[in-house]
């Protein structure tokens, strides 16, 4: 049966989670070593990756709000990471 171009396939939510854990922890990694402080490279590598997960989702045509877990929610994911890290930096 072909499939629509408009319509990406839904990845089950357990390798959404998955991707999304292992961005973390290389955003963290690549942060850790960044010659301006972890909390500012953290900061940009999560603005570059809420940037990154819009355009993609944008490319594949992805609804936002739908029943399965997308890049729009990962994006949606990554502003709350940015927000929290935003917040805890200006504090210390």
């Amino acid at each position: 049966m072909p499939r629509s171009s408009d319509i990406s396939p839904a990845l089950s939510p357990s390798r959404v989670i998955a991707r999304f854990a292992a961005r973390v922890v290389l955003l963290s990694g690549f942060a850790a070593f960044g010659s301006i402080g972890f909390g500012r490279s953290l900061r940009a590598l999560l603005w570059m990756s809420i940037i990154l997960c819009a355009a993609v989702a944008l490319m594949r045509r992805e609804p936002p709000f739908g029943a399965a877990l997308n890049h729009w929610d990962e994006c949606v994911a990554f502003g709350a990471l940015f927000a929290l890290v935003h917040v805890v930096d200006d504090l210390t």
